[in-house]
Parts: structure tokens; sequence; C-alpha cells
């Protein structure tokens, strides 16, 4: 299992997007990130276009995403929805008949905190759905292509709110338990992080690593749209009029400080074989200390690094199985170990 304590990277909480990818060119490699037309994903396809790469963002809808870029050009807009399994097998098809490799996948895209329980088109809960079932169903589609590169990174982007709660096998759609925002968000982030665990550990052998990141807590994006304007100003992500506060002493963090971490997972080279890791800060993360939090107002001062229930490999091969039930995809990625799961 892979090592799971910060490298020393010279990174912090306050380094920004340009700073991690300093002399880190991309000429030849092609990155696709989803959540690309806003916030951290954004500026994660502003900066690797800087630094030389090609890239494609999937979106819904192409004019609307291209007015969120307004100054960031270059990016290529191919169509999909990750809550559509049609449209996310169109767009892989798409990518895999260029017959080019794929060197880097980032998953930006993601939803926080729905007041009420929805689900998508299957039936599965829209959190679960939306921020685990569509990326790793891209994910697989696009394995070939991954393998290719010869040394392909994939990042998930999860959150420290992962720690809200495990992944509920019993019941991930929340048909027998009562809804709860926290609690759904938190099973989908915990998702990301296993998710990424068993990928790296199938993905190994050809070179495929993957990484999840907690980008921090970043006011200026539209992921807090579905919480009330009094939580988020007595959490202090928002001042008296409503604005974000961006202030990384205070524990809030500006985009380019966002995606930092992210960039840090796709390009570096300081993670060169390595993967399987949880990352925060610009460096790999520690091991959460053992407190309860159920939300972010329960959560202690100080409260870092990553749960271990996040990091059970049991879980994460179970996640897998379970993801490749859900989706119909990915049972070809077999286990490194004779394959077996």
């Amino acid at each position: 299992m892979p090592v799971q304590q910060p490298l020393g990277s010279g990174f912090g909480a306050a380094s920004i997007a340009a700073e991690v990818m300093a002399g880190i060119r991309l000429e030849g490699r092609t990155a696709i990130v989803t959540g690309g037309s806003s916030g951290i994903g954004l500026e994660t396809v502003r900066v690797l276009l800087q630094a030389g790469a090609r890239v494609i963002v999937p979106v819904r809808d192409a004019a609307a995403a291209r007015a969120q870029m307004g100054a960031v050009a270059g990016a290529e807009l191919w169509p999909m929805d990750l809550l559509d399994p049609a449209s996310i097998d169109a767009f892989a098809q798409r990518f895999l008949a260029e017959q080019l490799p794929l060197h880097l996948l980032v998953g930006c895209a993601g939803i926080m905190a729905l007041p009420e329980l929805r689900r998508d088109a299957r039936g599965h809960e829209l959190q679960f759905a939306t921020n685990h079932l569509g990326h790793f169903q891209l994910a697989v589609r696009l394995w070939p292509a991954l393998v290719a590169a010869r040394g392909a990174r994939v990042v998930l982007v999860s959150s420290r709110g992962h720690r809200f709660s495990p992944v509920v096998f019993e019941d991930v759609d929340f048909r027998q338990r009562p809804y709860e925002r926290w609690a759904a968000y938190g099973q989908s982030k915990t998702a990301n992080v296993l998710c990424a665990l068993e990928l790296d550990r199938r993905g190994a052998p050809f070179g495929v690593r993957a990484f999840a990141v907690h980008p921090g807590n970043v006011t200026a994006t539209r992921l807090g749209q579905f919480l009330p304007l009094e939580m988020l100003q007595a959490a202090g992500a928002r001042d008296a009029q409503g604005q974000p506060v961006e202030d990384v002493t205070r524990g809030f963090k500006t985009v380019a400080q966002g995606a930092a971490t992210v960039l840090w997972c796709a390009a570096h080279p300081c993670l060169d074989g390595l993967g399987g890791l949880y990352c925060e800060d610009g460096d790999v993360a520690p091991m959460m200390a053992d407190v309860s939090s159920a939300s972010p107002a329960d959560a202690p001062a100080g409260l870092c690094g990553v749960k271990a229930h996040a990091l059970d490999p049991q879980a994460a091969r179970r996640l897998w199985d379970l993801s490749v039930c859900l989706t119909g995809c990915g049972a070809e990625i077999l286990s490194p170990v004779a394959g077996a799961n």
C-alpha cells in the first residue's frame, strides 16, 4: 500500500497553481479536465494550456461554457454529461478514435450538499452519481488511451468532507436510511479517494497512476450554491455583504491556491513512480486524527489529512466491483494479482 505521509515538497496552503507548475512543460501531452469551464477546473485548464498541453474540456453546453471561460482560450470543448452514461461513452469513443495517448485525466466536476434527495435517471443518489460514478465510467472507458501514454496520471478532486461518511455499501442510494446532505456528500468524496486507490493499484503495472486531492476551501466557486447564505456566513466563508472570503490564514483559498494541488498531482515530477495517495496543500497529506465530524459545523480547528476509512484497500476493491455493477463497465480492467479481486 502507498505510504500516506508528506514528502516535504516545499509547497503549502498558500502556494498557487503557477508556482507548482514552474518550469514544467507539457508540449505533446493531452489532458482532459471535467469541470474545466469554471472554478478550480478553469484555473487548471488555464495553467495546463500555458504549459503547452492540449486540453479537452467535456461540457454540457458549449456556448455557456465558452462564456464562463472568458479570456481562457485554446481548450477544446467536447459534449458530455457526467449524468448521462451514453454521452460518456460517446465522448470516450470520439477520443479513442483519434488513437492518441491520454496523459492526464483530471476530474474537477462535482456537486455538494444538495438539500433534498435527488436521483439520476438510473435511480442513483445524485452526488454519488455525479462525483463518483460518472468519473469512474469516464476513466475506465478511456483506459486504452491512458495505458498508451506509458506514464498517465488520473487526478480525482475529493474533499476533506470525505470525513463525513464512509461509503455505505448496503445503501449507497439512501433507500433504507434517511437522506442527509453531508452524509451523501461525504460518501461521494470518500468514493473519490477509494477509486483513486484502486485505480492506481490496477493501473500501476501499465504506468497509470492515480491521486485524490483536497483542493482546500475555495469560496469563489459554484460548489456552495446549494448552501444558504447564513450557513456560509456562519462558517466564515462569506462576509457580511455575502462576498466570498479569500484568506488562507483563515482557511479559505483563492481559486489559484485551490488548483495548486490538483496540478501538483497532475504534472509534478516529484510524484513520478508514486500513486494511490491523497494530497492536500501541495503535498501528500498525513493521516487524519481519529475524531468524529458529521458536518462542517463540528470540524475541530486545524483538522487536516485523510481518514482511514478512505484508504481501506478492501473497501476500494468493493467500491470498484460495485461501480462495475452500477455502470456496466470496468470489469475488463483486472486486478494485477492474477486477475483476482
